[in-house]
């Protein structure tokens, strides 16, 4: 089409009307001359890859608390007064270290007495053991009557006994002079003191001075709900591990709050024999090694256990999962490059990607950014990425 020539309009008010007209015409002609041609969109891009696969381990998780494997109230086992106190409060100290010194004079004193008493007993019966061997000599060549030597053996026999009460009374004024020392029974951390130097304790019963705390190993605490016991016992059932010796070489771990992923390890140690009816659970107990101390009983802990390992299990980043009201769902775009939302079932995190039990094949094509101009029913073009594992959790 040639250009049409610019036009010159020329207007007076009441004049010309044709001339209007005529020009009014060129313009329509030149609007149908130019074509307005629609030009959709290109798909969105977003990035898509394709599920990890690898061999987990599935754990039992569980909350605990921690408890000392021994804790001993420290109490006067004899009446006097406090003499010393040998240690510092909340110490660490080993066993058989000094910790209190109970007034040991006067229990000395008994057991020089009970010894004084067990060497005169030891004579005693010396001398009888003479006059009846004399005795029976004499009643052998009949210069005396059998009467002379039956008194002269119950005299013997006496002097035994005297004897032997004698070494009783010994060793228990020895231990009541040991009581007087009041000695850690084993290593731990010893608590403030509850009574001063000079105070009269253990007078009418016994007199709770400290108390003992064991903390290397350490006990953790925690219980296991029905329907976790059951899925435990049929997979230690189908491995042969259902024997006490076998439960305690299961590994337990637990953390801290403050602590990433599960940093202290030990066995479990105990599994009680019957399910609490009130709570439905297992009571369980685990023993963990604790020779820096870092652990103190009563902490509250983080617990996992182990339970059986899964190969070629399918693993995406916990951020390409959706949720609505039929549950969870992954975007994957099939070999059209169509976006479909996939139901799927979930499993547990392992080392930062979450587990997808079922609704997922291993070639599936997963949305894994984008997933806001990824619209179910529409194309999209792919671009192929590689996930990219997240640092293991501290062990």
């Amino acid at each position: 089409m040639t250009p049409a020539r610019p036009l010159q309009l020329r207007l007076t008010h009441g004049r010309h009307p044709i001339r209007l007209a005529a020009a009014s015409l060129a313009l329509v002609t030149l609007a149908g001359c130019e074509q307005n041609i629609y030009a959709p969109p290109p798909p969105p891009k977003v990035d898509v890859a394709v599920p990890v696969q690898r061999t987990i381990t599935r754990y039992l998780e569980a909350t605990g608390n921690t408890a000392a494997v021994k804790q001993v109230d420290l109490v006067a086992r004899v009446s006097g007064f406090l003499q010393s106190i040998d240690y510092t409060d909340g110490a660490f100290v080993k066993e058989g270290t000094m910790l209190f010194t109970i007034e040991p004079e006067t229990y000395k004193l008994k057991l020089d007495q009970a010894r004084a008493a067990e060497a005169g007993a030891q004579a005693s019966l010396k001398q009888a053991e003479l006059d009846f061997q004399r005795q029976t000599d004499l009643v052998a060549r009949q210069a005396v009557s059998q009467a002379t030597l039956d008194t002269s053996t119950a005299n013997r026999d006496n002097a035994r006994a005297s004897l032997q009460q004698a070494q009783a009374n010994t060793r228990l004024a020895a231990l009541n002079y040991s009581y007087t020392n009041v000695t850690a029974p084993f290593d731990g951390m010893v608590s403030a003191h509850l009574v001063s130097v000079g105070e009269l304790v253990g007078a009418s019963s016994p007199t709770q001075l400290a108390t003992i705390v064991s903390q290397d190993p350490i006990y953790v605490n925690f219980n296991v709900n029905e329907r976790d016991v059951l899925r435990i016992r049929a997979e230690a059932k189908r491995e042969g591990r259902l024997t006490t010796a076998q439960l305690k070489q299961t590994p337990v771990e637990i953390g801290l709050q403050t602590e990433d992923g599960y940093p202290h390890a030990g066995k479990l140690d105990y599994a009680a024999p019957t399910i609490d009816q009130a709570t439905g659970t297992l009571a369980v107990r685990g023993l963990i090694p604790n020779a820096e101390r870092v652990l103190l009983p009563g902490y509250f802990v983080r617990v996992r256990v182990p339970v059986d390992t899964q190969d070629n299990a399918l693993l995406v980043p916990d951020t390409a999962l959706g949720a609505d009201q039929s549950g969870r769902y992954l975007l994957v775009v099939n070999k059209d490059n169509v976006v479909e939302q996939r139901t799927v079932t979930t499993g547990p995190v392992d080392n930062g990607l979450r587990v997808i039990d079922s609704g997922l094949k291993p070639d599936d094509r997963v949305v894994i950014a984008g997933l806001l101009r990824s619209i179910p029913g529409q194309k999209v073009d792919p671009q192929l990425q590689k996930i990219q594992q997240p640092q293991a959790s501290a062990k």
